[in-house]
């Protein structure tokens, strides 16, 4: 049995060669990035799950999601309508999704931008995959109890990151080692 693909889904930052995710596609062989869609089409939800789907139809084998921000939501509503694809995905590491009910620090778009290109409402239905939801207590752009309300309604395992802001480099995070050590529960997950 192969090692399963590692699918990353950026959130809405655009090239970032220090956040982790970058990160980690560099030193892991074989990760695939999902895309981003045209700068005119930049929070168009549909474009960017299109761009999922896209991404995880040309992996040959099982596909482990690993997703932050924004990209935790277009990944989520992904697997509400596209349900027959999501049958390679043996999990999801989902950081850090962002809270519609906050108002974001510039330079990060409105809640109600994103509302009005689909996002909203944000799927609360359980994934048809395991998932483990990794949240920070002092991110900017979310509550804790909200990200928690999240992983109960996925049926995601809740990782309490502390305070960890948005993870990612304007919270002082380059390297995530934990990633490591979530990709690896996911993983085992399938051969239990």
């Amino acid at each position: 049995m192969s090692a399963p693909t590692v699918v990353i889904v950026p959130g809405l930052r655009g090239d970032a060669p220090a956040h982790w995710q970058e990160l980690y596609a560099a030193r892991t062989p074989g990760t695939v990035t999902v895309g981003f869609p045209p700068t005119d089409r930049w929070h168009d939800l549909h474009a960017r799950t299109a761009l999922i789907e896209d991404a995880v139809a040309d992996v040959n084998g099982s596909v482990i999601l690993l997703a932050h921000s924004a990209g935790v939501l277009a990944t989520v509503h992904w697997a509400r309508t596209h349900g027959t694809s999501t049958a390679s995905v043996i999990g999801a590491v989902l950081a850090t999704p962002p809270d519609f009910d906050v108002v974001w620090p510039a330079p990060h778009p409105r809640p109600a931008e994103l509302a009005a290109e689909g996002w909203a409402p944000i799927p609360r239905s359980r994934l048809p995959f395991p998932s483990v939801l990794a949240a920070s207590r002092n991110d900017p752009l979310a509550r804790m109890r909200t990200s928690a309300g999240l992983a109960e309604v996925w049926g995601s395992r809740l990782v309490d990151l502390g305070d960890a802001g948005h993870l990612n480099p304007a919270s002082g995070f380059g390297e995530w080692p934990l990633v490591d050590d979530l990709i690896t529960e996911i993983a085992l997950q399938r051969t239990s």
